[in-house]
């Protein structure tokens, strides 16, 4: 597809989590005590430990507010150079005022900055990283835009469910994005949204309506995850990234690197596997020590792939996640 003559590329990304790591001992301790073994659950997942907020000194906005900060330090930037703030979360600290409207009062921004939240679950932070994108082409008065994704998941889960309390982890991504002349930035995407999984995953299980209801309990407000096939999203993850090399000229060769979810390293061993890739190598995971951080995941690969060296400028990248429900964003880019 043809590009526009100003393009827009992710100048610099960054990510923050808590200091606190919890390793995998402690869950298989945990639920060894109520009769359930989870080891063969925590190797599918490709999990080892993960970040966790512990006290009461961090959630989404704060976290969001370090990425922030890290990104405008990396970028050389000012905060006064905003011209818009989208915040990605499932768990915001707030619904309103908007937690981009908190980052642009903490980040001390101009009065002439858009700023909204967003919320597409797990896949927000691609969501929004394509929508914002998609609002710069439209708008050239949007030459640099903040896009924050933040979930601070390990609050909401059930102690004693082996899918979500050993899976998650607590963490924040951000990216500056901005208009340039050089070659590369966001190329193509494709969305596919099956909702037929609705019910399978809930937060708050009992529904934001009910919750000063008398009765509702604790648990009734947490996450309700319903066990499901979690390899239901790999088929489409496959066909779009296909459809998007065939509709912009490109094959797997011409693939640097993928960020995918995070939320198993099975299902990414089959997008490998369905993409006919034999080597992992272009694949970047860090679910081992993060955990499962939502939004944020696809984009903390990223910036690990960038430090690391396995991404560098021109290359062509998939950013790929899904949301519950599901709701399916392939992203095609060129860093």
């Amino acid at each position: 597809m043809e590009q526009t003559a100003e393009n827009i590329r992710i100048r610099s990304a960054a990510y923050y989590h808590p200091e606190h790591s919890v390793g995998n001992e402690f869950y298989l301790e945990h639920f060894a005590k109520i009769g359930k073994d989870i080891k063969r659950f925590l190797e599918v997942m490709g999990r080892d430990k993960r970040y966790i907020v512990n006290g009461e000194g961090d959630n989404a906005l704060t976290m969001g507010f370090k990425a922030a900060q890290k990104v405008l330090e990396s970028a050389g930037m000012v905060s006064e150079q905003l011209d818009m703030i989208v915040f990605a979360s499932q768990t915001p600290e707030y619904t309103y005022p908007t937690n981009a409207l908190l980052l642009h009062n903490h980040l001390k921004c101009k009065n002439r900055t858009v700023t909204f939240d967003s919320n597409a679950n797990c896949a927000g932070m691609v969501t929004a990283v394509e929508q914002a994108s998609r609002y710069m082409q439209a708008n050239p008065a949007i030459r640099y835009a903040l896009v924050v994704g933040s979930d601070y998941s390990s609050i909401n889960c059930n102690i004693d469910d082996e899918i979500t309390y050993p899976n998650f982890g607590d963490a924040a991504a951000a990216v500056i994005l901005e208009r340039s002349s050089e070659p590369g930035g966001l190329l193509d995407s494709l969305y596919f949204t099956d909702s037929s999984g609705h019910a399978d995953i809930v937060f708050p299980a009992c529904g934001l309506s009910n919750i000063y209801r008398e009765g509702t309990t604790p648990e009734q407000m947490r996450i309700r995850w319903t066990p499901f096939d979690g390899t239901v999203c790999v088929d489409a993850a496959i066909n779009d990234m296909k459809e998007l090399l065939r509709r912009n000229g490109l094959t797997t060769d011409d693939i640097s690197a993928f960020c995918l979810s995070q939320f198993s390293l099975k299902n990414i061993e089959l997008i490998q596997e369905g993409l006919g890739l034999e080597s992992n190598e272009k694949f970047i995971y860090v679910g081992d020590e993060f955990g499962y951080t939502a939004t944020s995941s696809p984009f903390i690969a990223f910036q690990r792939g960038v430090e690391s060296g396995r991404i560098n400028r021109g290359d062509h990248i998939f950013f790929w996640s899904v949301g519950a429900g599901w709701q399916i964003p392939t992203m095609l880019y060129q860093y």
